[in-house]
């Protein structure tokens, strides 16, 4: 449907801009909002620096035994920077790009690719350089967190992204970023705001943590931390082993997943499908698929991440059109696992009933099941579990795929119960930490847009 505005002139020669973009309803309406509050203009507030571009910026190899961390803009997220996938740079090259180092507090907003998201940088990200798809903005006089609540929120994104230029690749301009309005209010909500923020990050750091001491306990109780895995160029398998498996491929036969495999099963265990029923999604019509979350939540594969989904962040789909398809919900608690990849096959516990798409395995506890979903979950993400599906995968041109019966037979170690329930209490912390940080950070920006609000009904 097409949208007609209709601006007047002085609007155009104040703003320097004649384009329909700019002059969207809905990012005029929450500009308009926002002005209803006391605010400064962003370039007020403190010090933009630009990425470095073109040659200025050459790195030759990355280093990842290094301590100095590249930001790439894809790293750039709402709130904090993505931290499970990072890439380091060699010391030669980080003190020659020195200048373009970042700072603890500082805030990277995305202007290339992905445009609008605001990171900030903690004690966990530096030292670092960052890319030319993202700009620093150096707050001076105001506080970090609380900026970083306001232009995550509606309002504050609405305001960037109203600020976009191009035709084939839109971005962001610093000089058109100084003009970003910016609600202020009195010291105290500031600052309750921004306690918010500084709790969500502590939050998300303790889940990380005791997901790490899962990690460690699995690694030393089975003594993988001990085991050399050193990659052969060649190695030989039995015939009748082909047989077995079918396969006739090196990738299957691959030492490394033996050596693993060979480890676990010193120890108690059993195969996954021993606790879990294994079956697949449905494969929902596209078009039925809504671009808001009014239908029912229906888990895709691009969806899912260790640990853990929430079932309100996903895309839905149509609901009569669910019903009358008649397919079953997963619930909370079941596990669903990519089918398709080529590095990963990551599994995730759902925290709501939701439906499943095609490409996507669903497992359901079995009512003697020996393992919890989470123990499961964390065992199916960690090497043990990657290594076997990575060997058991197919590829068909570029992408892997497993099967059902790929999943079934995955072998889980199973040490003691007093093993399986510290893990499974340690993930479930984790996950419950991870949940926590997001309610955390709902609060601050609904705090910030519940303030504009009130102004404009004032």
């Amino acid at each position: 449907m097409a949208v007609w505005t209709q601006p007047q002139l002085i609007e155009t020669y104040l703003n320097r801009r004649i384009d329909s973009e700019f002059f969207d309803p809905e990012y005029v309406k929450a500009e308009t909002e926002t002005l209803e509050c006391q605010t400064e203009k962003l370039g007020k507030l403190g010090v933009f620096f630009p990425g470095p571009f073109g040659s200025a910026f050459h790195v030759q190899n990355y280093d990842f035994k290094s301590s100095y961390r590249y930001i790439r803009g894809r790293d750039v997220k709402p709130f904090f920077l993505l931290d499970d996938d990072n890439r380091y740079i060699p010391e030669s090259d980080f003190n020659r790009l020195t200048k373009y180092s970042v700072l603890l507090q500082d805030l990277m907003i995305s202007v290339v690719g992905t445009l609008g998201n605001v990171s900030i940088c903690t004690e966990d990200d530096t030292p670092a350089i960052f890319s030319c798809k993202s700009t620093i903005f150096r707050a001076e006089k105001i506080d970090p967190y609380y900026l970083l609540a306001y232009l995550n929120c509606h309002y504050g994104r609405m305001c960037l992204l109203r600020r976009q230029r191009g035709a084939v690749q839109t971005g962001l301009n610093i000089e058109d970023l100084h003009a970003v309005p910016v609600p202020r209010f009195k010291e105290g909500i500031e600052k309750q705001i921004s306690s918010f923020v500084q709790s969500s990050r502590l939050a998300a750091k303790q889940a990380k943590a005791f997901y790490n001491q899962a990690q460690k306990l699995l690694e030393s109780e089975l003594g993988l931390d001990k085991l050399k895995l050193d990659k052969l160029v060649g190695y030989t398998a039995q015939f009748s082993e082909l047989e077995l498996s079918r396969r006739a491929d090196p990738e299957y036969f691959d030492p490394v997943a033996a050596s693993i495999v060979a480890k676990i099963t010193e120890f108690d265990h059993i195969m996954l499908g021993s606790s879990f029923a294994v079956g697949n999604g449905f494969p929902w019509h596209s078009k039925k698929f809504l671009s808001d979350n009014s239908g029912e939540p229906v888990v895709r594969i691009r969806n899912i991440r260790p640990t853990h989904i929430d079932v309100d962040e996903l895309t839905s789909i149509d609901r009569d059109y669910a019903r009358k398809v008649g397919f079953s919900k997963a619930n909370k608690g079941e596990i669903v696992i990519g089918m398709d990849g080529l590095k990963y096959f990551y599994a995730s516990i759902l925290e709501g009933d939701c439906y499943i798409n095609q490409r996507v395995a669903h497992l359901k506890p079995l009512s003697n099941a020996k393992i919890s979903s989470e123990y499961a979950t964390f065992i199916i993400n960690s090497r043990v579990g990657q290594t076997q599906l990575l060997r058991d995968m197919t590829i068909a041109t570029t992408v892997g795929h497993i099967t059902n019966r790929n999943i079934a037979k995955l072998v889980i170690p199973y040490v003691s119960d007093k093993f399986h329930d510290e893990i499974t209490s340690l993930v479930r912390t984790s996950i419950n930490k991870k949940q926590e940080s997001k309610q955390l950070l709902d609060q601050a920006k609904s705090r910030v847009e519940q303030l504009i609000e009130e102004a404009v009904q004032a």
